[in-house]
C-alpha cells in the first residue's frame, strides 16, 4: 500500500514542504528491494522486525459464520490518479465508506499490485487491488480484490487510459468519474487477518480483507499494465502465529 505522501506535501506551505526530506529510496527488487527495506532507512525498521507483516499466504484458516458482513457503501468520485513510482493510484473524494460491524471507514485509495501479493494456497493470482479505508481515529482496513485472466474487465478501461506513463503528481481527469464498487466481485465473502501496510514504512495494526471470489480481467489487459509495472508485488510474509478468519455464508 502506498501512503499519500505528494498530497501531503502539497498541503504544506512551501517553506515548510521544503523542510520536508524526501522519502528513502525502495525499489520491488536489487539492493533496494523487499529483503533491503529495513536497511534503506530507520523508518523502516519494521518491514524486518515486525511479527504481524502483510501480504501472507492463506493456507490454514478458522471458519466462522458470525463474522460481520461488508457493507460497501461506494459513490463516483472524479477520477483523481496519480503514477507514484510504485503503482498507479486512484485517490478518492469523500463520500464512499465501508461499514464493518459498528465500524465505518472512509475509502482513500486504491491501488494496484501484479502479481497478486496475496497467495492462496501458495500461489498469487496475477492482479489486485487494495481498496485502502480509514476510520476517524486513523486505523486502516484494506479490502484485496484478487484478478485472474479471464474475461476483459469492463471497469478497468477508464482507469488504464489515463494512466500516467511516469511518475507524475496527482492529476484529476476532467469530465470523468469512477465508482470503485464496480472493482467489486458479486459475492464478499473474505479472509481476514491482522497485517501491515505492504510497502514501507511496513507499519502494522491494517486490518486486512480478502475477497474470497477473484474477478477477470483480459489477458491485453495485464499486458497494458505490465508495460508499466510488470512486478510490484512485496513476497509473502511469515504468519507468526496469526490466525486467518474465514467467512462463511
Amino acid at each position: 500500500m502506498i501512503q499519500r505522501l505528494t498530497l501531503a506535501l502539497l498541503a504544506l506551505p512551501l517553506s515548510a514542504a521544503a523542510a520536508v526530506p524526501p522519502a528513502a529510496h525502495w525499489e520491488y527488487a536489487g539492493e533496494h528491494g523487499p529483503a533491503h527495506w529495513s536497511h534503506v532507512s530507520k523508518d523502516y525498521e519494521t518491514c524486518a522486525l515486525g511479527h504481524a507483516q502483510s501480504p501472507i499466504d492463506i493456507r490454514a484458516t478458522e471458519k466462522h459464520t458470525d463474522l460481520p458482513k461488508l457493507e460497501f457503501h461506494y459513490a463516483p468520485s472524479p477520477l483523481h490518479i496519480v503514477n507514484n513510482g510504485h503503482t498507479v493510484q486512484v485517490n478518492l473524494d469523500a463520500g464512499s465508506t465501508l461499514q464493518i460491524g459498528d465500524s465505518v471507514y472512509k475509502l482513500v485509495q486504491f491501488h494496484f499490485h501484479t502479481p497478486s501479493e496475496e497467495h492462496i494456497h501458495g500461489k498469487p493470482y496475477d492482479m489486485v487491488a487494495h481498496l485502502v479505508h480509514k476510520d476517524d481515529a486513523g486505523k486502516l482496513a484494506v479490502v484485496a480484490v484478487l484478478f485472474k485472466v479471464g474475461a476483459e474487465n469492463p471497469a478497468l478501461p477508464v482507469i488504464w487510459q489515463n494512466m500516467p506513463r511516469f511518475a507524475t503528481p496527482e492529476h484529476t481527469v476532467a469530465g470523468l468519474s469512477f465508482n470503485a464498487s464496480d472493482l467489486l466481485p458479486a459475492k464478499a465473502a473474505y479472509y481476514n487477518f491482522e497485517g501491515s501496510l505492504t510497502t514501507p514504512p511496513c507499519s502494522e495494526g491494517v486490518n486486512w480483507f480478502v475477497l474470497k471470489q477473484p474477478v477477470t480481467l483480459s489477458a491485453r489487459q495485464l499486458k497494458f499494465f505490465h508495460a508499466y509495472y510488470d512486478h510490484n508485488a512485496r513476497p509473502a510474509q511469515p504468519l507468526n502465529g496469526r490466525v486467518v478468519r474465514e467467512s462463511v455464508e
